[in-house]
């Protein structure tokens, strides 16, 4: 979803602890640029709500009592054209759950014990679609696994350039990070990211780094 400037971002917040959503509604409340829109306590209210309320951030739990964060992301991206960005917050960093959400779709991950300030942040961030949260946590869940020769036949298909780029997004690299590294424009960078994102069959950053690191192309220790 498209954010004007002249508009606050708007977010739902999903979790079924009640503590937890006062706390984070206070939170970002207190943000001038953020607008809490709603909130609900399952995933199953999750698709009714953004198609009332149209928020440009969801920011989910994994784990709830009936439907999960994962299946409710998987039900926002099959169901609607264009669906809102999914920031995952869950207590456990290393929590196999996490993985399967962002597989699903969702744009990044915090642990909610995170500070105000990089909530906040982090809103913003997968708002944008400009960058991507990826603790260590989650490159080590992709590395427990064997690299999966489906995904080093997607990768395969990248050029010298476009394979450069996606090791750099997997360190967690911005598009203005990987301009100056590379000495190239942000334009340049953003094609090349619209190109891998294409190529690997990836709805989004997170997707396609998750794809590199399936593939033994992102060492998890750069990351």
């Amino acid at each position: 979803m498209t954010t004007p400037a002249e508009r606050p971002l708007t977010v739902l917040v999903v979790d079924d602890e009640e503590l937890t959503r006062t706390g984070l509604r206070t939170l970002l409340s207190a943000q001038p640029d953020i607008e809490v829109v709603g909130e609900a306590d399952d995933g199953s209210q999750v698709l009714p709500l953004v198609r009332e309320l149209r928020p440009d951030v969801v920011l989910m739990d994994v784990r709830m009592p009936t439907v999960d964060g994962i299946e409710a992301t998987r039900r926002l991206r099959a169901e609607l054209a264009d669906p809102p960005k999914v920031l995952v917050i869950t207590t456990f960093e290393n929590d196999e759950h996490v993985y399967d959400a962002l597989r699903a779709g969702a744009g990044g991950f915090l642990r909610k014990r995170a500070p105000a300030r990089q909530i906040a942040h982090a809103v913003r961030l997968v708002a944008e679609g400009s960058s991507i949260l990826f603790p260590d946590a989650v490159c080590r869940l992709a590395t427990a696994r064997p690299v999966r020769p489906e995904a080093a036949a997607r990768t395969a298909a990248l050029t010298q350039r476009e394979t450069e780029i996606l090791r750099l997004m997997a360190r967690g690299l911005s598009n203005q990070a990987i301009s100056v590294q590379l000495v190239v424009s942000q334009e340049t960078v953003k094609t090349h990211v619209g190109n891998i994102l294409t190529k690997l069959g990836a709805d989004n950053r997170t997707q396609a780094v998750i794809t590199a690191f399936q593939a033994g192309l992102a060492d998890p220790d750069a990351a």
